[in-house]
């Protein structure tokens, strides 16, 4: 558990250390649930975001406060949606569904250009 890279992420804005920071954790599969509460709690950001597998959806996201499991965090699902999207484990996918512990959520993705 102490290779675990968790990347910081600032969700709602481009510019670093000025947005909503999260924590993510892109391969979280092989870690326990008390694994991923230590790891939140050692990261320290109000919410750290684990991406496992689903047996309902494309992807599951499970998301850690220093003190407790969260049902959802908005901030936290942007940034590992980001970080999957532009590390192309998404590949070309417009649109998908990620499990949470208030359900199945459907996500479209959109290019934005300026």
């Amino acid at each position: 558990m102490n290779n675990i890279k968790v990347p910081h992420y600032d969700a709602f804005s481009p510019y670093p250390n000025k947005g909503n920071p999260a924590g993510v954790v892109l391969d979280a599969a092989h870690l326990s649930e008390s694994d991923m509460q230590a790891i939140a709690h050692k990261v320290g950001f109000n919410e750290t975001v684990f991406v496992v597998s689903s047996d309902v959806a494309d992807l599951r996201l499970k998301y850690f406060t220093p003190g407790h499991e969260i049902n959802l965090c908005g901030h936290a699902t942007m940034a590992s949606l980001f970080a999957l999207k532009t590390k192309g484990i998404l590949g070309e996918a417009g649109s998908i569904k990620i499990e949470t512990n208030v359900g199945v959520l459907p996500i479209q993705f959109s290019m934005v250009t300026s």
